[in-house]
């Protein structure tokens, strides 16, 4: 009896066993499964994989890897163009099928088109499917049928379909070729940073990896998730899922997610609440990836065009002082030293960090951008550019640009006792709660009680908030012909 040809599984932000319905159609075909992760040509790719993803990246696939050798068929590497890869591998083993799970990224789609084409001339079955998105973008739309541009309505149209969804189990094994296939060595990628002291603490922070994303999620619906609607706001506090490098990388999927959220909640009912709010959260991931697809320019131009041409600022100190955590506002700074530390930022931190580059330095959005998406090991480039735009006021229902936070409020709001500031700013440690959050009022006693030196180991403030506020509010009402 002939083997049957082998199948290409071919892995890219999809990074596990479970839920992935182009394992999952492979397996079930019975056919040998070449599973593979390719290392594109970032040539052509304006927004190629910025350093902390790269870090996770390698960590995600040496997981992967483990687990798919563990099953009988060992994780390729290869590195190039995908369509010469794909069709060298298909030459070297006779594969007759190639299977994906679709990407949304307007560059990244596009290539993935490309890739279907050139297999199909070859003969070669190619199919792909959903394993990132709740509902696919070009299947939800408004009753006039066009696209949601406001979320409380797209979650309304959408969160009731979202039960008929089923999560796929991991295949219990993997059939390999009948004959080795050599593979690159992650080691040669250089994927990991040269600078040790980043790299340290993104290790000292996470754990990538399929395993570690289900026992982190397992670990948040035992109890946590009950506080979710209000320790999610407390940046000193464990209260998040920490879910989203897991979900950009897919080690986890918002089918996995939307569906153990619900068995939990039916469960154990003093868990619903949080729960409602936790998927709401997941449900604007999912906003933002519908929106990217209606509007491929998100990443780079405002979603309202009324912001085009807006007067943005040219400072090259300020935007340093922001990215080093030196700005003089404390909540500022802790999240910026947070995010280059560990690679992550908490979610209201990240608000009152783009507030401040946005509308007190008046920088633009998309310069704050680039940084998260270099730093920040959850590089996502839908929800990235979706949360920058509605920080900066100019996306789909966006949070407006009068809204400013003022960093001292917030900080005081929002880490009372300053104990976020005092881990990640530890020059203000010895602050008391009542300064800590604006140390430039605070008496010179108590500053050199605490042995602080303004300018000297902490900055004084870069601008003034009320000032700046002024300023950036002045700009905006020019922009409107004198009304906000």
């Amino acid at each position: 009896m002939p083997i049957p040809a082998p199948t290409i599984v071919w892995f890219r932000n999809d990074l596990r066993l479970a839920d992935n319905p182009a394992l999952t159609e492979a397996v079930r075909s019975g056919a040998p499964v070449l599973p593979v992760y390719i290392l594109e040509d970032p040539a052509g790719d304006p927004w190629p994989m910025g350093g902390a993803s790269r870090w996770w990246l390698h960590g995600s696939l040496e997981r992967l890897g483990e687990a798919c050798a563990r099953l009988g068929s060992p994780l390729l590497l290869r590195r190039g163009e995908a369509v010469r890869v794909l069709t060298g591998l298909i030459d070297e083993t006779g594969a007759d099928r190639v299977l994906w799970n679709r990407r949304y990224a307007p560059a990244l789609a596009a290539r993935d088109r490309a890739v279907e084409e050139a297999l199909t001339e070859r003969g070669v079955e190619a199919a792909h499917f959903n394993a990132g998105l709740l509902a696919e973008p070009w299947t939800v739309t408004t009753k006039t049928g066009g696209s949601y541009k406001v979320f409380t309505p797209f979650w309304r149209g959408v969160a009731p379909t979202l039960d008929l969804l089923q999560p796929s189990r991991a295949p219990k094994r993997l059939t390999g070729p009948a004959k080795p296939v050599a593979s690159d060595r992650l080691g040669e990628w250089a994927l990991r940073p040269a600078k040790p002291d980043w790299a340290g603490g993104l290790r000292d922070a996470w754990t990538p990896g399929e395993d570690a994303a289900l026992e982190r999620f397992a670990d948040f619906l035992d109890g946590p998730v009950a506080a979710y609607p209000a320790e999610r706001d407390r940046p000193a506090h464990d209260g998040t899922s920490a879910l989203s490098p897991r979900l950009a990388f897919g080690e986890i999927g918002p089918r996995q997610i939307w569906h153990a959220a619900r068995h939990a909640a039916d469960a154990r009912p003093e868990l619903a609440g949080g729960v409602e709010v936790f998927l709401r959260e997941i449900g604007w991931r999912e906003f933002n990836h519908h929106l990217l697809h209606q509007a491929p320019h998100l990443p780079d131009q405002p979603f309202n065009t009324r912001f085009a041409g807006f007067p943005w600022r040219t400072d090259p100190d300020g935007m340093a002082a922001w990215r080093r955590g030196r700005t003089g506002y404390p909540i500022v700074d802790a999240g910026m030293r947070q995010l280059w530390q560990t690679g992550w930022m908490h979610n209201r931190v990240r608000m009152i960090a783009g507030s401040f580059l946005i509308k007190d330095l008046l920088l633009p959005w998309q310069e704050g951008e680039r940084w998260f998406w270099d730093t920040l090991v959850d590089a996502d480039l839908a929800n990235n550019a979706g949360n920058w735009q509605w920080v900066a006021g100019c996306g789909a229902d966006a949070s407006p640009f009068f809204r400013i936070f003022n960093p001292v409020l917030q900080g005081e709001k929002f880490d009372p006792d300053g104990a976020y500031v005092r881990r990640f700013v530890p020059e203000l440690e010895r602050l008391p709660a009542r300064w800590i959050h604006k140390p430039w009022e605070a008496p010179a006693d108590i500053l050199r009680k605490a042995g602080v030196r303004l300018g000297e180991d902490y900055p004084h403030p870069v601008v003034d908030h009320g000032e700046a506020r002024d300023r950036a509010l002045a700009l905006y009402r020019e922009r409107k012909g004198g009304k906000i």
